[in-house]
């Protein structure tokens, strides 16, 4: 019962963040939604084995890798959306430049959008991002490079804005 009651303050406390981050990866807040509860589902079933140290990194990484191994399956490749709907505003930040991030975010491969999330918006090292995907230093490394250099030619002359300093 007390595994219970722990578990449910876990998810209670970092579902949001987890969320975030699962939105970030695939730019619908209902697929983020999807793969969060299927990541909670998971490490539930892992809870009573799961030691309180490294819990947040243990999460994080089950929800990217709940997002990989959803790409990988054939269905969610035939699947056309025809438009997007309205996302709840952003409290902070323009919203417009978020949009055209978010946009941008969305044609990276997924692969390389879950460097650059973690990496990024996450503000993990590039170890503990090799860690969550299970590859090595250098593949995080040329995977952000990647990455970056993919929304550099998405965003073109909005990068630099985006960048604050044209990092």
């Amino acid at each position: 019962m007390a595994a219970r009651d722990d578990f449910s303050e876990y998810f209670a406390a970092r579902a949001h963040a987890l969320r975030a981050t699962a939105y970030l990866l695939c730019g619908d807040w209902h697929r983020a939604e999807d793969i969060t509860q299927v990541a909670m589902t998971k490490l539930y079933l892992a809870w009573p084995r799961l030691r309180e140290q490294g819990m947040d990194a243990y999460a994080r990484k089950v929800v990217v890798r709940t997002f990989l191994a959803e790409n990988r399956r054939l269905w969610r490749r035939r699947e056309h959306l025809t438009e997007t709907l309205p996302e709840p505003p952003v409290p902070d930040g323009d919203p417009d430049q978020r949009m055209l991030l978010e946009a941008a975010l969305r044609t990276v491969p997924p692969r390389q959008r879950a460097v650059l999330v973690l990496r990024y918006w996450n503000d993990l090292s590039v170890e503990d991002t090799a860690e969550v995907l299970d590859c090595s230093a250098g593949t995080v490394k040329s995977q952000a490079a990647r990455g970056i250099a993919a929304l550099r030619t998405r965003l073109g002359p909005h990068f630099d804005v985006l960048s604050k300093g044209g990092r």
